[in-house]
């Protein structure tokens, strides 16, 4: 397939904002789909600017309980917009489900047997060189490191790509799942794989 679009450098963050923008509107429907929608609006409405400037200067010196039905008011609407906000990827809220799950995860499966870390070297391996490369058919070619460099530098896609197709290909062989023979390390329970921010 066409890979130009690869190779321009503010793509990643284009895709980024756009996929962002998309998770936070579709949130959004969907926080206007619920039967609450009427009460949100109300408490979104009524809330009045004195009150949220107080609480925004106690926050910033530490944790706040709230005292007033204007105070217990703010802290549901951050409430509702949480609801919105993790469907945002990397989003703080986001992050907040995500251990979460982890956590339901341990509770229904016990403690982890393993963790495991990896990071695929993308500037030594042949597949990501050929995704990072402008070449349609795959030929593996020996490379001197600065072309290598090179090639991933200025193709981050082709590094996200290389990188899932590694995590994909751990998980099936691996670990065995979806395969009906068990893993490296025995019959897979169940995984959680979160990739660095």
């Amino acid at each position: 397939h066409n890979k130009r679009f690869q190779l321009e450098p503010l793509f990643p963050l284009v895709a980024l904002n756009h996929e962002q923008i998309k998770g936070a509107t579709t949130g959004g429907y969907l926080l206007a789909d619920k039967s609450k929608f009427g009460e949100i609006a109300n408490r979104l409405l009524s809330i009045k600017d004195s009150t949220l400037s107080d609480m925004i200067q106690r926050l910033s010196k530490g944790s706040v309980k709230p005292e007033t039905e204007e105070e217990k008011a703010c802290f549901k609407i951050i409430n509702d917009l949480d609801h919105v906000n993790y469907k945002v990827q990397g989003s703080i809220t986001s992050k907040k489900y995500m251990r979460q799950e982890i956590w339901s995860l341990v509770s229904y499966l016990g403690a982890p047997s393993w963790f495991v870390t990896f990071a695929p070297a993308d500037v030594k391996h042949p597949i990501a060189l050929y995704f990072a490369d402008t070449n349609q058919t795959f030929v593996p070619q020996f490379r001197d490191k600065d072309e290598r460099l090179r090639l991933i530098a200025n193709n981050p896609v082709a590094g996200a790509r290389f990188f899932k197709l590694m995590v994909d290909l751990f998980i099936k062989h691996v670990l065995g799942v979806g395969l009906d023979r068990p893993g490296l390390y025995g019959k897979t329970a169940g995984y959680y794989g979160t990739v660095e921010q």
